[in-house]
C-alpha cells in the first residue's frame, strides 16, 4: 500500500520515546522514594500504553481512525492488565530479588545503576517493542484480514496471559500448595503460558501494519525481539534456571511443552 507518511511516522518515534521515558522515569522516582525497585515491572505496561495513547494523540490526521482506536485499546487494554496484575502480586513484598541481587553487584550508586541498567534499558525496550504499535496507526486505508487476524492472536494471547496468570496466582495462594509446581490448566499445556500469550499479543499487534509492507518490514524487529526477550533473554531462560533445582520440576519439565501449548504428557 502506498502513501504510507514517512515523516510524520518520523515524528511521531520522538513523541514515543518521550512517553516511554515520561513513565521510567517517574516510576524511578517513585522506587526511589520507596526503597523499593520491584516496582519498574509496573511500569513495562504502563509505559507502551502511554506510547500507544501518545501516538493515538500524534497520528490524528493520518492513517484509518479505526484502526488508530483498535490498535490504540488493544495496547492498553493488554498493558494496564498486566500492570495491575504484578501491582497485586508484588503487594505486600519487599524487594525482588533479581534486583536485589543485581544491586548488590553495583558499582556506586545503588540508584545511578538502576537507573542505567533497569530503568533506562526498559525504556528503549518499550520504544523497540512498540514499533508496530506506532506504525499501524500511520498506515493508510482501512483495515481488512491482517487486522481481523492480528486482533484474532491478539485475543489468544491475552487469553493465555490472563487465564494462566489467574491459575497461577489461585494456586500459590493455596497452603496445601507451597513447595509443589503449577501443572494445572494451562500450565499443563505449556510451562509459560504468560509468555506464550506475550509472544501471541505482539505478533498479533504486528499484523497490523502488513497492510503497508513497508511499515511491516521496519516494525517486524518488534516482535522478533519480543520472541527472543521471551525465550532466550529475561524470560523463559532465566526462571527455568531459577526452577530447575525445585523439587518436581524436572519431571514436569519432561512432559510438558516449553513454550508453544500441546497436550500434557506428550514427550
Amino acid at each position: 500500500m502506498n502513501g504510507f507518511p514517512w515523516g510524520a511516522f518520523a515524528l511521531n518515534l520522538g513523541w514515543a520515546a518521550c512517553a516511554a521515558l515520561a513513565v521510567v522515569l517517574g516510576t524511578f522516582a517513585l522506587a526511589v522514594r520507596r526503597g523499593v525497585h520491584r516496582i519498574v515491572d509496573i511500569a513495562w505496561g504502563v509505559a507502551f500504553t502511554a506510547v500507544a495513547a501518545t501516538t493515538s494523540v500524534a497520528s490524528a490526521g493520518h492513517g484509518d481512525p479505526a484502526r488508530r482506536a483498535l490498535v490504540t485499546a488493544l495496547t492498553a487494554l493488554w498493558g494496564l492488565r498486566l500492570a495491575v496484575h504484578i501491582a497485586r502480586r508484588g503487594r505486600g513484598h519487599g524487594e525482588d530479588p533479581r534486583y536485589e541481587k543485581m544491586l548488590a553487584r553495583a558499582p556506586g550508586n545503588r540508584n545511578a545503576y538502576a537507573l542505567r541498567m533497569v530503568y533506562l534499558l526498559q525504556g528503549a525496550l518499550v520504544w523497540l517493542v512498540s514499533l508496530p504499535v506506532q506504525a499501524a496507526q500511520y498506515v493508510p486505508g482501512a483495515m481488512g484480514p491482517f487486522a481481523v487476524a492480528g486482533t484474532a492472536l491478539w485475543a489468544v494471547g491475552l487469553a493465555f496471559e490472563a487465564v494462566g496468570d489467574a491459575q497461577l496466582a489461585r494456586f500459590k495462594g493455596d497452603p496445601a500448595n507451597r513447595g509443589r509446581i503449577m501443572d494445572r490448566g494451562l500450565w499443563s499445556w505449556t510451562r509459560h503460558p504468560n509468555y506464550f500469550g506475550d509472544f501471541c499479543v505482539w505478533w498479533g499487534l504486528f499484523l497490523f501494519t502488513c497492510d503497508a509492507p513497508a511499515a511491516a518490514a521496519v516494525s517486524v524487529v518488534s516482535p522478533v525481539v519480543m520472541t527472543l526477550l521471551l525465550t532466550r533473554g529475561s524470560g523463559k531462560r532465566l526462571l527455568e534456571q531459577h526452577m530447575r533445582d525445585r523439587p518436581g520440576y524436572a519431571a514436569y519439565a519432561a512432559r510438558t511443552s516449553g513454550f508453544f501449548p500441546r497436550p500434557p504428557g506428550r514427550g
